[in-house]
């Protein structure tokens, strides 16, 4: 039982993290005139960015569990605050992708600027080994809510 109360720590521990990532980005989106699906959108839409992939409004929408309708009112929503545009796409003149503006990434790196800070400053006191633990748990917890629901 010694055992279970060590790992239970860890995993309140999370829960806190979680809970106070959430309130940190319900904060921003309140400061911002943004409900807390936006914040998730355009999270999606830099991670997508990051990673070089195309984005369109419904792929966004089951990213983010919304039928057609409500990924498109997401969309317009995000449109008229100035923080995505919607592009045609270059290959196909049919589709129609969106992506965040550079205001977006801005307004995102003055709220979640400092706390990116601190973490990387945190992971620089770890060994590679202990990043890879860190990482596989991180990856574990990921995969685990992926495949709740």
């Amino acid at each position: 039982m010694e055992g279970d109360a060590r790992e239970m720590e860890i995993v309140h521990l999370l829960r806190e993290v979680a809970v106070e990532l959430g309130l940190h980005s319900a904060r921003f989106a309140n400061r911002n005139g943004m409900h807390p699906t936006d914040v998730r959108a355009l999270i999606a839409l830099m991670e997508a960015r990051r990673a070089g992939t195309e984005m369109t409004s419904g792929r966004l929408g089951t990213l983010l569990g919304l039928n057609s309708a409500g990924a498109t009112a997401l969309t317009d929503r995000l449109e008229r605050l100035g923080l995505v545009r919607r592009v045609r796409d270059t290959r196909d003149r049919r589709r129609v992708l969106v992506e965040v503006d550079e205001r977006a990434v801005e307004l995102g790196w003055d709220a979640f600027g400092p706390l990116i800070g601190r973490a990387v400053e945190l992971l620089r006191g770890y060994d590679e080994r202990e990043l890879a633990a860190v990482r596989g748990f991180l990856n574990g917890v990921r995969d685990a809510a992926t495949e709740a629901h």
